[in-house]
């Protein structure tokens, strides 16, 4: 598991929070937190991706939060995406994923949302 990406649980959720540019390059890494946690024996309640502090993300990365979507909707898992900055937010949109994952401006309201 790619240790740079820091996690952390809040109850029964965990919160994954990547920073700086999600690309080609370094979606992989993001995958590899995503996939270790949605593969747990004794699996969380939900994933939050805090992104916040994510910059730039491209195609690549959304490919990422869709399969991870669709590993922890199998897993009955919840997972949504909190604060991303308004040119990730306009590319979620763009591409479509806000009908698809709960994208929340707040952290701490994600956090309470996939457990709800």
């Amino acid at each position: 598991m790619a240790s740079d990406i820091p996690v952390r649980t809040e109850g029964d959720v965990v919160v994954v929070s990547p920073a700086g540019e999600l690309d080609a390059v370094t979606s992989p890494d993001l995958a590899a937190v995503l996939d270790a946690i949605l593969t747990e024996p004794d699996p969380c309640r939900g994933v939050v991706i805090d992104f916040s502090r994510v910059t730039f993300c491209d195609s690549r990365c959304i490919g990422v939060l869709v399969a991870s979507y669709r590993q922890a909707r199998d897993r009955g898992i919840g997972l949504a995406v909190s604060a991303p900055q308004h040119m990730v937010h306009r590319l979620f949109v763009i591409a479509g994923i806000d009908q698809v994952i709960t994208i929340d401006s707040d952290t701490s309201h994600a956090v309470e949302a996939v457990l709800a």
